[in-house]
């Protein structure tokens, strides 16, 4: 029987990178996404099932959940950073948006998968959470006290589900480039945006996260990795970043 795995935030980024994968290994994947244009090019591009779908709307969660006849695997992307503001500039309605998206999203759709989880007898639940899940940095602070209650919702339900066949599993990756986060977190602005990978040798790039969520759920299902933390080799620490080339005669890329 072909395997069906849910993927979050499918439409861009980390999240199309994980429903190519998940589909080049075999399973029928819904991919999972507001905005309707990216999700169809992502499933015309990977044979992936789109559903337009805000995972912060719990009624309109349970309405999918409801077609879902098989859950093999849940990746819990869909989230993001939305500023870089001091606590003294913050906007709590920025903070509220994390909250939703990074946190209760996550919540909603778990929830309502649960039952099909259970149900497939050797089912994995993915987090996508952040190294910024336990630290924090300076202007941070709407994302990483996101990220940390995203880290500490999985380890909860790692715990309530011990004793039943599903593996809870978190992925906390470092610095990731993509087309989107840091614009999103800048609002728009490219120039704040590049300037976060600006001579960094090979930040870490979608398909490599994607790369660890198959590998994560492809292994025995006796196998569970808690937790796993990644980083490009630039990356020692949150705080801790090269700039410039990491090889003698190159340059940085």
């Amino acid at each position: 029987m072909v395997k069906t795995a849910v993927v979050t935030g499918a439409s861009s980024g980390i999240g199309a990178a994980i429903t190519a994968r998940l589909a080049k290994d075999g399973y029928r994947v819904l991919a999972v996404a507001r905005r309707a244009d990216r999700l169809a090019e992502v499933a015309e591009r990977t044979g992936a099932t789109p559903y337009v779908l805000d995972v912060t709307d719990s009624e309109a969660v349970a309405r999918f959940a409801a077609t879902v006849d098989r859950c093999d695997v849940l990746v819990n992307n869909a989230g993001g950073a939305f500023d870089a503001a001091t606590l003294e500039a913050a906007d709590p309605e920025v903070w509220r948006h994390s909250f939703d998206v990074n946190v209760l999203g996550t919540l909603h759709v778990t929830r309502a998968l649960l039952t099909a989880l259970l149900a497939a007898r050797g089912a994995t639940v993915v987090t996508m959470n952040s190294t910024a899940g336990t630290s924090v940095y300076e202007g941070g602070g709407s994302y990483t006290a996101a990220k940390h209650a995203a880290h500490a919702l999985t380890g909860t339900l790692r715990l309530e589900l011990a004793g039943r066949p599903v593996r809870v599993v978190e992925i906390a990756p470092g610095m990731v480039r993509t087309e989107e986060f840091a614009l999103n977190r800048f609002a728009g602005d490219a120039g704040k945006a590049a300037a976060v990978y600006a001579d960094v040798d090979r930040p870490l790039t979608a398909e490599d996260i994607a790369e660890c969520v198959g590998f994560t759920v492809g292994l025995p299902i006796h196998v569970n990795i808690d937790q796993l933390v990644v980083r490009p080799l630039a990356q020692a620490a949150q705080h801790k970043l090269h700039r410039g080339p990491l090889f003698e005669g190159e340059t940085a890329r």
